[in-house]
């Protein structure tokens, strides 16, 4: 089993920074990929970026690309989204999950956090 606990959400102006956090715990993690998804009130679940724990392999949804990076810190079992740049349309719930495959899918993705809100203000 593997717990996911987001923090770091928050309101923001558009054209500012916010660093999401995903502490994980349960098994070991050397093996699964840790993703970020958002949902807005209204749509889909959609993929964010992704992270492999092993090895460090990243993978961002072009619609963050050159604003959002993702990165993680074995030590403390933890991944952190980095936004900058952040538009109004990054408003969403951003969950954070774990996955035994590399995906943007969100049905691959087996374990999920509890969510926290970005609000990004115009």
């Amino acid at each position: 089993q593997v717990q996911l606990v987001e923090s770091g959400g928050g309101l923001v102006q558009a054209g500012g920074s916010l660093r999401l956090s995903c502490a994980a715990s349960g098994r070991t993690f050397s093996s699964y990929v840790l993703g970020w998804f958002r949902q807005a009130p209204g749509k889909e679940r959609e993929f964010v970026a992704h992270i492999s724990w092993n090895v460090g392999y990243t993978d961002l949804a072009d619609s963050v690309k050159g604003r959002f990076t993702i990165s993680r810190d074995n030590a403390k079992n933890t991944v952190y989204l980095q936004m900058g740049s952040l538009k109004p349309e990054d408003t969403a719930v951003y969950y954070c999950a774990a996955s035994s495959v590399r995906s943007s899918v969100a049905s691959r993705y087996a374990y999920w956090g509890q969510g926290t809100q970005v609000t990004v203000s115009s």
